[in-house]
């Protein structure tokens, strides 16, 4: 038997993203977002809403990075999602962390977060408060790469936000082989 819950934002895993940008003025900004994900090949639309100073930066600027929060940053994660840059300036120092400039987009990259996209602005709409963004480029932190030259999740733990119990979560161990353990059914 199955308890409905309603229409409600829940969704497992919902990543920990966060944005980067820079203001008018070159200073950078960070923010959390849950509710995002990959929307086409080479796309990220992610729910932000016009009112945050980073949808004013990104609309400016045309461009931003998207970085996945990770345990080791649970803290500042959280704190740049519950502070508004509209509200203190200096965020990014407070949070502990170290801006760098991307080669490939006018946004900033945060030293501490391994892996990012940057991302060109492909559109905004107001109404749903949908930002979708061109990923130019993947980087990643030579600390979190494996020994085959990819993103390593064992040295990499990415958190997801629990929408249920406002908790953050880390990921698994392997339990299957994609594209491959369903052909033991065909």
């Amino acid at each position: 038997m199955r308890k409905n819950f309603g229409a409600k934002a829940i969704l497992y895993p919902m990543p920990v993203l966060i944005i980067g940008s820079y203001d008018e003025n070159g200073v950078a900004d960070a923010m959390n977002a849950a509710w995002g994900g990959i929307s086409e090949e080479t796309q990220i639309s992610i729910c932000v809403s016009e009112n945050h100073k980073t949808t004013k930066n990104i609309l400016g600027r045309g461009a931003f990075t998207v970085s996945m929060a990770d345990r080791e940053n649970v803290v500042a994660a959280d704190y740049v999602g519950i502070v508004s840059a509209n509200d203190v300036e200096n965020k990014i120092e407070k949070a502990g962390w170290h801006i760098e400039k991307s080669e490939n987009v006018d946004a900033p990259l945060f030293s501490e977060l391994p892996m990012a996209l940057e991302c060109k602005l492909v559109s905004y709409d107001e109404e749903s408060c949908r930002l979708v963004g061109e990923i130019v480029n993947v980087c990643a932190d030579e600390r979190i790469i494996g020994e085959d030259g990819k993103i390593d999740l064992n040295k990499f733990s990415p958190i997801t936000y629990d929408p249920v119990h406002h908790t953050y979560r880390t990921l698994g161990d392997v339990v299957g082989k994609a594209f491959s353990d369903g052909r033991k059914l065909k």
